[in-house]
């Protein structure tokens, strides 16, 4: 008997978890998640028109990037590293540059896997690719390119 017995209260306990837990992985605003989705899409479509290219090397404390495209240059980008487990550890930095070349500080940087995320200043193209720090020291940059319907 006891064996089923503690079959039926851990049957309750996983009960009680599964009401009280937050699932986490479920989002309330999916509708608007969905949304932004297509602004990011839309941006990299922008960034692959004007042929924007770059090539960002980062260590644990600099970032330096060198940008290329058909278009004019802005005088300053957003680099945006977002740490795909930490979310305290992201950051963003306002770089101003001469000629393509932007560079600045970073706050420390730990080792691990990063999302590089190169901007313009009001947001309208987007460039990304992830970077293995410190392994990588430098990482070429491209638009996404869109997938077929």
């Amino acid at each position: 008997m006891a064996g089923p017995g503690i079959v039926v209260v851990a049957s309750f306990v996983t009960l009680y978890l599964a009401v009280k837990s937050n699932d986490g992985l479920v989002a309330e605003d999916y509708y608007k998640q969905g949304l932004a989705i297509n602004r990011v899409l839309d941006r990299e479509t922008l960034a692959r028109t004007l042929g924007i290219a770059a090539t960002a090397a980062i260590t644990s404390d600099r970032v330096v990037v060198d940008l290329k495209s058909v278009a004019d240059l802005p005088s300053g980008i957003r680099v945006t590293l977002t740490h795909p487990t930490r979310a305290g550890m992201d950051q963003s930095v306002l770089l101003h540059g001469i000629g393509g070349r932007y560079q600045g500080a970073l706050s420390s940087v730990i080792p691990g896997t990063w999302l590089v995320v190169i901007s313009d200043e009001a947001n309208t193209w987007r460039v990304s690719s992830d970077i293995h720090l410190p392994e990588q020291k430098e990482i070429n940059i491209v638009p996404a390119v869109a997938a077929q319907h």
